[in-house]
């Protein structure tokens, strides 16, 4: 066998490169989902059966991505230091990953609504523990729902 020397590491990637747009496009796309889906049982055409299931494995798909970019973010990034200035992130985090399940058993705008108001309230905590302002700005595009942007 070949020898190999340990190597080490205590990120998953390059320390502080991480970003929770990538969590906040994902539950603007699941609120979207819904409303397409919504949309689409109204019309009641031929399609729309196809183009609801289409809809509901995006929705699947972008409430998975919630989940795992939260994930990485909480247990990579927020150490003791972090967790003592902000006791509330465990019980965020819990609630994020709650409601994006339930997003993706469900097609509630409420539960979708609910999802996107956690995932603000970590993105503000995580910028926060960074010491960069942020302020709410209303998304460009549907569902033009209001997100956390750092101000820099």
């Amino acid at each position: 066998m070949i020898a190999l020397p340990t190597a080490s590491a205590h990120c998953d990637i390059p320390c502080k490169i991480y970003d929770p747009s990538v969590f906040l496009i994902a539950g603007l796309s699941v609120s979207r989902l819904i409303d397409l889906i919504e949309e689409e049982r109204i019309k009641n055409t031929s399609n729309s059966q196809i183009q609801i299931i289409r809809l509901v494995i995006e929705k699947e798909n972008q409430s998975k991505i919630v989940k795992e970019e939260v994930n990485i973010i909480w247990g990579d990034y927020f150490k003791e230091p972090q967790l003592e200035k902000f006791p509330e992130t465990h019980k965020i985090v819990h609630l994020i990953m709650q409601l994006a399940s339930k997003c993706k058993q469900e097609g509630s705008v409420e539960n979708a609504e609910k999802l996107l108001e956690y995932l603000n309230r970590f993105a503000e905590i995580f910028w926060a523990s960074k010491g960069v302002r942020t302020e709410r700005v209303t998304a460009p595009y549907p569902p033009a729902k209001r997100i956390i942007i750092p101000v820099l």
